[in-house]
């Protein structure tokens, strides 16, 4: 068995595969059907294509409902439940605040424009009926941003596992599933970044299985008279939060690991107990450097 690598971008940024096969076609035609997988999902829930399914969605709100496969249901499904679990902070309609930041440009939203958005941060209001969604208001949007990417490469992954491959990795944008270990049987060792020094790691996690995911305040933020102002925002206040610089977490699937290491971001103080409570190893970096980590 031989390690291969493809490396493509999809999904805003640029991915990695990762396989042991007996030779490069083997290979070849397993990055080929992982890679279509991940742009299948791109094209189907992303909030920047009008012609996919989030975007149809979206451009309905306040007229008539949308009918949804089975799919993009669970997927829903699972929306609602990280919702209750994280008490309202976890919100797919918060992509909306989305507007009142630019992360390219060292400044602070208007008062005025984020009291027009936040009325329109409200998953209660979302209306499901069987396999049909309705946004009641028009300017309402629902992003899939928050678990997407974990989705695609737990996609990846299973139908690498459906083909035989049985070690190497999925690698989107940071968020990674494995489905299984070196050939050698040893692990592959995943760096997890220094939040505030680029191109440095601060702990090396050995994975065989399972999946690894970093939400951090260092990858799209602006500082402000010394304040960091980062890419996850509060629903309640249309702000940044920032107790944590990042919060990586260890799960069986990406979408867990994801959806976790944002919600830990999004409870402050609470992180750290909540992500005890979901019986997840994690490896938290606080805004004074501190480490703090459980292995499970």
């Amino acid at each position: 068995m031989q390690v291969f690598r493809r490396h493509f971008r999809a999904m805003g940024g640029g991915n990695e595969i990762t396989l042991a096969a007996p030779n490069a076609a083997a290979a070849e035609q397993g990055f080929e059907a992982a890679i279509r997988e991940v742009l299948r999902i791109e094209e189907k829930y992303s909030r920047y294509r009008p012609e996919s399914l989030i975007g149809m969605i979206n451009a309905s709100a306040g007229g008539a409902p949308i009918l949804c496969d089975e799919e993009t249901s669970h997927l829903l499904d699972f929306a609602d439940h990280l919702y209750r679990q994280s008490g309202g902070l976890f919100d797919i309609t918060s992509g909306i605040l989305r507007r009142a930041w630019n992360f390219s440009t060292p400044a602070l939203p208007g008062d005025d424009l984020l009291r027009e958005l936040l009325p329109l941060v409200d998953w209660p209001r979302v209306e499901r009926s069987g396999a049909a969604i309705r946004l009641p208001q028009a300017g309402m949007e629902l992003d899939f941003g928050g678990f997407g990417k974990e989705y695609a490469a737990d996609r990846a992954a299973a139908l690498l596992i459906q083909q035989g491959f049985g070690h190497g990795y999925v690698n989107l944008g940071g968020d990674l599933c494995a489905i299984g270990p070196q050939p050698s049987g040893a692990p592959w060792l995943i760096g997890i970044a220094d939040p505030r020094q680029p191109g440095k790691i601060i702990a090396s996690i050995p994975l065989t299985r399972g999946a690894l995911a970093t939400s951090g305040d260092y990858e799209k933020f602006f500082d402000l008279d010394g304040q960091r102002y980062c890419h996850v925002l509060d629903p309640r206040t249309g702000y940044p939060v920032s107790h944590w610089r990042s919060v990586s977490v260890l799960a069986p699937l990406c979408v867990a690991a994801g959806s976790f290491s944002t919600i830990a971001m999004l409870k402050k103080d609470d992180g750290l107990a909540f992500l005890a409570s979901t019986g997840v190893s994690y490896l938290a970096v606080d805004q004074q450097g501190g480490i703090h980590s459980i292995r499970q």
